[in-house]
């Protein structure tokens, strides 16, 4: 074999994967199209947000880089949704998307055991065995590479085509050739693909703005995301200034909205060129003009790109209309009036696999040590991704070494339940995390990820002996913290201020915010638990992949069917799946316990 493993794609999704198996010891390949724009913020610059803040926390804590990368490079900070509770509020942080791709290329030339390289993979090699298994991909110059696992990262790029009004072009992002042939490749071997859409605002230049007829949004003090320091270190070599930069709020009007109905027709997503489904929670602004006729405004949001270009983001203004048209409207938008567009909006359709067809370590359920990740799998975001190609890559390492599989339950982390909705429902849009997708989101705040997470990720083998210090030292502080405030009286525990309990205990205020939060919901928290640990037994009731359902009597004919097409591992996934009653999991109880 040339490598252990090979990485198509050098989005989000491929950077985890790939760091994940070389840090753990294998020969592995990046394959990218253009190496200078691994890391790309493609769409909204800025990571974290609601429940993806958490993910991105979730991440650092298995071992992974996005939170580094992001502290390394965010110039503006806040936590979101500040006045309501813990369980739904989460970091968010402006990124310098120049600064962050540099950062993320930076960290992959460094790693030991990875190599990238400049290539299209338009197909793979499979050993054509009864239980087939990939052997290798085969490149667009006609490079024939082997290697024990593959995955796939390829974000919209797979058969990609971007649409701005009438305009067209085989492209994965505005100016970048699409990957051609791989998904018909994929087809070919029979995996059950789909095409999705997403899309991107204009790009406005900050300089033609009038910023005094917008509201202006500052940072927050500064925190990592990352849990290996206590403080934001933004290496110089990335970021040039200390200070952090403000976004901007404006709105749509009813000019704005007559514009866009005028020229509605000729939209590709209402002129029926495009054939994707679009993302349901992250419209364009032609959708929400749609389909919230009552609605006189929308907010657009102005967001900087970065300290090194003159760039701003219209966070909200998402858009495939002609160029004139996006012109028209966003000459409507107050303080927009003398704007000059640097990149216009535009849509993006690509293929997709039907995640159904994985299984919860995203490994196919078809092509044995083929795994994907991210985009491909029909999610949308950055974090979604780089969440999946973590897993994807640990599981890959696994794979090799023989080891069982890393599957998080939906009580550990928003990445467990990413990967169960996906595996186990399936989707026909683009799949993003919400915290209500969370039934036990009080269990899943962004400030504990480190005490659910650190210790599987150092099972794995991606927590070095520093961190595992850190986090044990951390560890006992909590401990210590919580000792003390069980020696106060209960009702006065609400009325401890953290800051000043810190200065006299001696301890960070972080964590006795933390320490706080936990008692104070300490009842919520152990309702919640016990309803995970019934979940949990049904979870370790374990399921052949390959059982035959059409031979098992007493399960209803939509259950049979559902079963077979998503192969569940444990009772629990089976009871989660739509169409599976109680009765048939029932009969699935019986079955296993004659076992």
């Amino acid at each position: 074999m040339d490598f252990d493993c090979i990485v198509i794609g050098g989005g989000h999704s491929g950077i985890e994967a790939s760091l994940a198996v070389s840090r753990l010891g294998f020969k592995t390949l990046l394959v990218t199209q253009n190496p200078d724009m691994i890391g790309a913020l493609s769409c909204n610059p800025a990571i974290g947000g609601l429940s993806k803040g958490n993910i991105v926390r979730e991440v650092d804590a298995l071992g992974g880089e996005m939170a580094r990368l992001i502290d390394a490079t965010m110039i503006q900070y806040r936590v979101l949704n500040r006045s309501r509770g813990p369980a739904v509020q989460s970091p968010r942080a402006q990124a310098d998307k120049h600064a962050y791709r540099a950062a993320a290329r930076s960290v992959l030339e460094k790693q030991k055991n990875l190599t990238i390289f400049m290539d299209t993979v338009i197909d793979l090699i499979t050993d054509g065995g009864v239980h087939a298994s990939v052997a290798g991909v085969v490149t667009c110059r006609g490079h024939r590479i082997t290697a024990r696992t593959v995955i796939l990262a390829a974000g919209t790029f797979m058969e990609g085509k971007i649409f701005i009004g009438e305009y067209d072009a085989p492209q994965g992002r505005l100016g970048e050739e699409a990957a051609i042939g791989l998904g018909a490749s994929l087809k070919r071997l029979g995996f059950p693909m789909g095409r999705l859409k997403t899309g991107t605002p204009a790009r406005i230049a900050g300089d033609t703005i009038n910023f005094s007829e917008m509201e202006k949004q500052d940072g927050d003090e500064m925190f990592p995301f990352s849990y290996d320091y206590d403080v934001v270190k933004r290496p110089s070599e990335f970021i040039n200034s200390i200070e952090q930069s403000p976004c901007w709020i404006t709105f749509t009007n009813e000019k704005t909205h007559e514009i866009i109905r005028a020229n509605i027709s000729r939209s590709p997503l209402y002129g029926g060129k495009i054939t994707g489904t679009g993302a349901r929670y992250c419209p364009s602004i032609e959708d929400k003009v749609v389909r919230f006729p009552q609605r006189e405004r929308h907010h657009i949001f102005i967001e900087p790109e970065g300290l090194s270009t003159n760039e701003m983001y219209l966070n909200g203004a998402s858009s495939s209309l002609p160029e004139d048209v996006q012109y028209d409207f966003i000459h409507s938008i107050c303080g927009l009036e003398e704007a000059i567009i640097v990149r216009p909006g535009y849509a993006v359709e690509y293929d997709y696999i039907d995640p159904l067809d994985l299984y919860p370590s995203l490994e196919s359920k078809r092509l044995g040590g083929f795994f994907s990740a991210g985009q491909t799998n029909g999610s949308s975001g950055y974090e979604e991704a780089a969440a999946q190609g973590l897993i994807a890559g640990i599981n890959a390492a696994m794979k090799m070494l023989n080891h069982a599989p890393l599957i998080l339950g939906r009580a550990e982390a928003y990445i467990g339940v990413l990967v169960d909705d996906l595996t186990t429902l399936g989707t026909k849009e683009p799949y993003r995390m919400f915290t209500s997708r969370a039934e036990h989101r009080l269990m899943l705040r962004h400030d504990t990820a480190d005490t659910r997470l650190t210790p599987k990720g150092r099972d794995a083998g991606l927590v070095d002996d520093s961190r595992w210090e850190r986090f044990l030292e951390k560890a006992k502080a909590l401990d210590e913290i919580t000792e003390l405030l069980a020696k106060r009286k209960h009702n006065a525990v609400d009325d401890v201020n953290a800051g000043s309990f810190a200065a006299s205990a001696g301890y960070p205020a972080e964590l006795v915010e933390r320490a706080l939060l936990d008692i104070k919901y300490a009842g919520y928290i152990e309702k919640e638990k016990r309803f995970a640990a019934k979940a949990a037994k049904m979870d370790a009731i374990k399921l052949d992949p390959n059982m035959d359902y059409a031979s098992i009597g007493g399960l209803s004919a939509e259950a049979r069917e559902k079963l077979i097409s998503v192969k569940p591992l444990n009772v629990g996934q089976a009871a989660r799946i739509p169409g599976v009653r109680q009765g048939d999991i029932a009969v699935l109880i019986i079955l296993m316990n004659r076992k």
